[in-house]
């Protein structure tokens, strides 16, 4: 889709394109079928380009909720874009920092935060580079009925950040093929160049992919890994006014949403202590080990690690945690496939979810190896300990004392 075929879609004639695309796609036809209806009223660009959205807006419900039926995407936008609960998370803490001055989103996508700092009540300058991403953006706020927004095609590098309150960055993290950029220096921009736009605000906010390496860390951040349904969704970091009094140290945070719990540690990750196996068995959720903060879900839960290197916990107790997702061991065996086929289908094992960390094991030859046919369902988790390959069979932890 291009910036004609989009703008058309914005036109009354474009909007009865949209909304013929959706009825089609919605009665359950594929898109070769409804492109052969709608053409027979539409052009072939008009037709294609309400199509695709109509596509997006069906795929964008799990990010966006009802407003992605009223919304307008592209592919990359909405791949990149941040779902609606995590932008809400972050723009509360912008909003109540109070500064005035409002935001600057400097590469604003196609609007999902500047969506939540408008609805939190800050003043948005939106900033793209590329010209159909801002218009998108743009067409977003206009259909949302967001107010005190302002969108336009601008390089993030034309931003003056002295003259705003905030500067919040979303550097693009994908090439136009779809796939993902891992390396921040190939980020656009890159990364030293959102560092230095950013490091001259007042007070500035980057998100960032969850596997940021700390080395791209500027000293004295505070950086949040933000995790949603189980699933790290970003790495964000918090510079300037959002940290008054901050020492030179870093901040590692974790936060979990929908809960709104949260983890922090200043310095380096605290070492957990180890110990044998245990009665139950605890996988810590991604945010906490992003932020090295496995020490503290171990002693939230009374437990140690089975290997100092492995995010792994053990425990005595049965203790109901958002922070860890909770087994109850049955069987340790050195791993073997040939033991472990055994152990499972002693145990009339046909359903099966295999877990790994720190191991090498092919995962899906194993679960073909295993052959498994029985009525019942467990979890095996694949680890190491002390240099030594385990197999764990475990169940969910089903606790009465704190599942009732």
């Amino acid at each position: 889709m291009d910036l004609d075929a989009f703008l058309t879609l914005l036109t009354p004639r474009g909007q009865q394109a949209l909304a013929e695309a959706e009825a089609l796609l919605a009665e359950g036809g594929d898109e070769v079928r409804a492109a052969t209806t709608m053409r027979r009223s539409h052009d072939t660009a008009t037709t294609s380009a309400a199509l695709t959205q109509a596509a997006l807006r069906r795929r964008a419900s799990r990010k966006f909720g009802a407003d992605a039926g009223r919304m307008y995407f592209t592919a990359e936008g909405l791949e990149q874009a941040t779902r609606a609960e995590v932008a809400d998370h972050r723009a509360r803490r912008v909003a109540a920092l109070g500064q005035g001055g409002g935001v600057a989103d400097v590469c604003c996508g196609i609007g999902g935060d500047l969506i939540a700092f408008a609805r939190h009540g800050c003043a948005v300058d939106a900033v793209d580079l590329d010209p159909l991403t801002a218009a998108v953006a743009r067409a977003n706020a206009e259909a949302l009925g967001l107010t005190g927004v302002r969108v336009r095609r601008a390089d993030a590098a034309d931003v003056d950040p002295a003259a705003y309150g905030v500067v919040f960055a979303d550097p693009a993290r994908r090439r136009r093929s779809g796939s993902r950029i891992f390396d921040p220096l190939a980020y656009s921009p890159p990364w030293p160049a959102v560092l230095e736009l950013t490091g001259s605000a007042a007070a500035a906010c980057v998100k960032a992919a969850p596997g940021l390496p700390y080395e791209f860390v500027p000293d004295g951040a505070e950086v949040e890994w933000v995790s949603f349904g189980g699933e790290v969704k970003e790495a964000v970091l918090w510079l300037g006014g959002f940290l008054p009094g901050h020492g030179p140290q870093l901040t590692r945070r974790a936060t979990l949403l929908p809960y709104g719990e949260t983890l922090t540690g200043v310095g380096a990750p605290r070492r957990a202590e180890t110990g044998p196996i245990a009665r139950y068995l605890y996988e810590p959720d991604g945010a906490a080990i992003r932020a090295g903060l496995v020490a503290e879900v171990a002693d939230l839960v009374g437990g140690r690690l089975l290997d100092p290197n492995i995010a792994y916990v053990t425990g005595d107790d049965a203790v109901d945690t958002p922070w860890a997702s909770g087994y109850e061991i049955s069987e340790v065996l050195p791993f073997s496939g040939k033991r472990l086929r055994a152990a499972l289908r002693e145990r009339h094992v046909g359903e099966l979810t295999i877990k790994k960390r720190g191991s090498a094991v092919d995962v899906e030859r194993l679960r073909k190896d295993l052959r498994l046919s029985g009525d019942r369902s467990a979890v095996v988790v694949l680890t190491r300990i002390v240099d030594k390959p385990y197999a764990m069979i475990c169940a969910p932890m089903r606790n009465p004392a704190v599942h009732g």
